[in-house]
């Protein structure tokens, strides 16, 4: 079925060579969302479905008619997580009920530029609540306003990953071809190499974060999730770019949009990829040997495999805690002023008033941020671990080991390096590196020093291209 293995980019020459409209492409996947969504196998990846996508597909097909394309997503179905601004009939909760009713006034910055490339927003995912910062024991995929997301290649058997849950199983589930997920620590890596997909977490500062539910300004970013590399690289060509709004983004050297589409075999020759050792602890033993594998493939195809030692630090979330009341109220600061919350104190009072639908988890993260709040970002607690944490992913981290060995990149299974990347502020790519004996996917994920994104893609689509391991689920 087209929905199940099309690509962005297929889908794209087909709209724009006309062997296909927006229109139908999108019908399509409207029609897969109906069939399985809630009904059907129950994926429940979609929140919220986008009331004018067929409008918005129609349209596209006008400007197409007339000779006018809006860029290399003209037309082409997207979802986007529900802690992305659409200002749109669709709201933006973060799965959460308290939020229930929310539209933004304008678009998130990466939501604008998927627009602005000719992109038809489909629909909105779930997630895990909050992005996973509500409660301390919520299962990955799970949000009070949008059910419990399923993994397709195993629904109630493999963990769906999260937070971007939605973003992975949609795709997966042919609900669209691509999606946008966001990342504080591992919010890409697990749902794509979960559901057999290519995930990109950038840089800190590729893409903007303005527009975004946040957790921690240190740690936030967006990212694409997809079938393929190439895919991923394509999305990233349009979401990355320079935000007058977002600090982070301010003075970074952005890639040319042929530089993220210049994709070619023979990447991995004479690369050097390090294996950190600790992090090989605690991998089951039926995915250890698809990693085991994956690296005997990297071999194979040129690169140089060294096993390394990068300390398997174990960082905590004090900076996350502290960071958080305070974006979370500047962002509930913007909305609609007859909602009933405007701060995370509101959030949570909200919360146990409506404890049998809102609450099922608990808010344990919540009420520990929120016991921290007063000037906890002035005490010399949170300067140090938020210095800490800098110098002992990047100085004592990733860049220690990467100059040590002359590494090209640091490989895992799975989201297993994602922490360390995550504090860092370095970009990580996972691939679809086979499956289990029970048919559970496994990914590989390249980590790199601040600004490799385009090497990793690189390097990833060597591997890709070679192995092509990557097979839809059976729906």
């Amino acid at each position: 079925m087209d929905v199940m293995t099309k690509t962005v980019a297929e889908w794209a020459v087909a709209i724009r060579q006309g062997d296909v409209s927006s229109f139908d492409v999108v019908a399509r996947h409207l029609e897969q969302i109906a069939a399985h969504n809630v009904d059907g196998m129950g994926i429940r990846a979609v929140i919220e479905v986008n009331p004018e996508a067929l409008l918005e597909a129609e349209a596209r097909d006008r400007e197409r008619q007339s000779g006018f394309l809006r860029g290399p997503l003209h037309g082409v179905p997207v979802l986007v997580k529900d802690n992305l601004d659409t200002a749109d009939a669709m709201q933006t909760t973060a799965g959460s009920l308290a939020l229930e009713g929310h539209r933004a006034r304008e678009d998130a910055e990466v939501v604008r530029r998927l627009r602005a490339a000719g992109a038809v927003i489909v629909g909105k995912a779930n997630l895990t609540e909050w992005a996973n910062f509500l409660s301390d024991h919520m299962p990955n995929g799970y949000s009070s306003r949008g059910g419990q997301t399923l993994n397709p290649y195993g629904p109630g058997r493999f963990d769906v990953g999260g937070s971007s849950s939605g973003s992975g199983a949609g795709v997966a589930a042919g609900f669209a071809p691509a999606a946008i997920g966001t990342e504080t620590s591992g919010s890409i890596l697990s749902p794509a190499s979960a559901n057999s997909l290519v995930g990109l977490k950038p840089t800190l500062g590729m893409v903007s974060r303005r527009g975004i539910i946040p957790i921690a300004m240190s740690q936030d970013t967006a990212g694409p999730m997809a079938r393929t590399v190439g895919d991923a690289a394509l999305l990233m060509s349009v979401i990355a770019g320079p935000d007058p709004r977002d600090v982070a983004t301010q003075g970074v050297r952005w890639p040319a949009r042929e530089d993220w589409l210049a994709l070619r075999r023979g990447a991995l020759q004479g690369a050097r990829i390090g294996v950190p050792q600790a992090y090989l602890e605690g991998i089951p033993d039926d995915e250890r040997r698809v990693f085991d594998r994956a690296l005997s493939e990297l071999g194979e195809l040129g690169a140089d495999v060294i096993a390394c030692d990068l300390p398997k630090r174990e960082f905590d979330f004090d900076v996350l805690v502290a960071e958080f009341p305070a974006a979370l109220n500047a962002y509930l600061a913007t909305v609609e002023p007859w909602l009933p919350v405007h701060s995370l104190g509101d959030v949570m009072a909200w919360n146990a008033q409506h404890a049998d639908r809102a609450l099922r988890y608990g808010q344990a993260v919540f009420e520990r941020a929120q016991a921290q709040r007063h000037h906890h970002l002035a005490d010399g607690a949170y300067i140090r671990a938020r210095l800490r944490d800098l110098r002992e992913s990047r100085q004592e981290g990733i860049d220690a080991v990467l100059a040590a060995h002359r590494l090209d990149a640091l490989a895992f299974v799975n989201y297993y390096g994602c922490a360390i990347a995550a504090k860092a502020g370095y970009p990580s790519i996972t691939v679809p590196a086979g499956y289990t004996e029970e048919a559970k996917p496994v990914g590989l994920t390249l980590t790199g020093t601040a600004y490799s994104d385009v090497r990793l893609c690189q390097l990833a689509y060597d591997y890709e291209q070679a192995t092509n391991y990557r097979r839809p689920p059976a729906m």
